[in-house]
């Protein structure tokens, strides 16, 4: 059977597990509406590429 003969340390888990974390999210400053949004994403406000596309 495979089993591990030593058990794995704290240390190494976590060496292991060192990329995983949250990632902040990539936001951008739009100076046409003055808010920050996500790239390549519609504006709170609806806009797009200094463009108007969402009515609300």
């Amino acid at each position: 059977m495979a089993t591990p003969a030593r058990r794995t340390s704290k240390a190494k888990k976590g060496m292991r597990r060192g990329h995983i974390k949250l990632q902040t999210p990539n936001l951008s400053f739009d100076p046409k509406t003055g808010e920050y949004r996500m790239p390549h994403h519609v504006s709170p406000s609806g806009y797009y590429n200094g463009r108007k596309v969402i009515d609300k």
